[in-house]
């Protein structure tokens, strides 16, 4: 009985840590700027995570609205390889090459890198699960870092 108690008050008091997600449509308002058309092209994967991230600035106007053109490429380089010839490590770099229009006016250029280094895995299967992983997760990491460089374009 008294473990029940202890079990309770432990989820009475983690429910209300104050979890929010970082770019929910709730905290949008703090970025003050809208995306009015998005081109994508390149690596389809990393395309559809980023247009998953830019949804939710697409939906209202705001004072920055920005036509975006983007263009993503993924590459696999082999780091290492071992005395048969096998690759032991390999790198997966994801590039984002953005031309962002503000208000019809003002254009700027810039480039988005995120690499991630990893070892080979014997089972080749789990190896295509892992890497499809890593991209996912380069994918959202650069997605989030052009909604920090749109919001503080001036």
């Amino acid at each position: 009985m008294f473990q029940r108690k202890i079990i309770l008050l432990f989820l009475f008091l983690l429910s209300s840590c104050g979890y929010e997600a970082i770019h929910s449509k709730k905290n949008s308002v703090n970025y003050i700027f809208s995306v009015s058309k998005l081109s994508l092209v390149g690596e389809k994967t990393v395309n559809l995570k980023i247009k998953e991230k830019l949804n939710n600035y697409t939906q209202n106007k705001k004072d920055k609205d920005f036509i975006l053109t983007i263009s993503s490429t993924s590459e696999k380089i082999i780091l290492a390889k071992n005395i048969g010839g096998d690759a032991t490590s390999f790198k997966n770099t994801i590039s984002i090459n953005i031309k962002a229009l503000m208000n019809n006016k003002f254009e700027n250029n810039f480039i988005i890198k995120e690499s991630f280094n990893y070892n080979n895995i014997s089972n080749k299967f789990s190896l295509k699960r892992y890497e499809e992983e890593i991209k996912n997760n380069l994918a959202e990491a650069a997605a989030d870092k052009l909604i920090f460089k749109l919001s503080n374009i001036q």
